[in-house]
């Protein structure tokens, strides 16, 4: 029961804007595993990171996407630093995975400045600039496809992922 689609990307790229519009397009479910994350933690995401610490997170953060992947038949969105663990990006050969890339200007005005992003709590901008580049790579490894989303809206976003589908 692999899902339709795995959307990735960093901060603001459209991941849940897109993935819920895309998913009602396509008449599937859509799932996104920072809400799973929470859902298992009890609490939301900035907590775990205050109370646990990252690492506790990413170990998280990997086994919702393993459940994710196996058990997701609709669209699958990933979080920004799901990439980072070498387990996940394993696990994705294989999936249709879509890179939603956005430039930081854009991914700027849509997280805004860090409310809500443990890891954008300090200097939000810079942060969020260094996360983006060292990110990237990781992105365009596990894709198969790259949609650019700076300055589009979700439903030509949705039109042309849709597109990249089979029938």
């Amino acid at each position: 029961m692999a899902p339709v689609v795995v959307l990735v990307g960093a901060p603001g790229s459209g991941k849940t804007t897109v993935g819920e519009a895309l998913a009602t397009a396509l008449g599937v479910e859509f799932r996104d595993t920072d809400t799973d994350i929470e859902r298992m933690a009890g609490k939301p995401i900035p907590e775990i990171f205050i109370d646990e610490g990252e690492a506790h997170f990413r170990t998280l953060e990997r086994a919702a996407v393993a459940a994710a992947l196996a058990a997701s038949p609709g669209v699958l969105a990933l979080g920004g630093g799901a990439v980072l663990a070498e387990e996940t990006r394993a696990a994705l050969v294989g999936h249709r995975v879509v890179h939603l890339s956005v430039e930081l200007p854009d991914a700027v005005k849509r997280v805004g400045l860090g409310a809500g992003r443990p890891l954008l709590a300090i200097n939000p901008r810079a942060t969020l600039k260094h996360l983006m580049d060292q990110r990237r790579p990781l992105y365009t490894e596990v894709a198969t496809a790259t949609v650019r989303t700076d300055g589009r809206t979700p439903e030509d976003i949705v039109a042309e992922i849709a597109a990249l589908l089979p029938r």
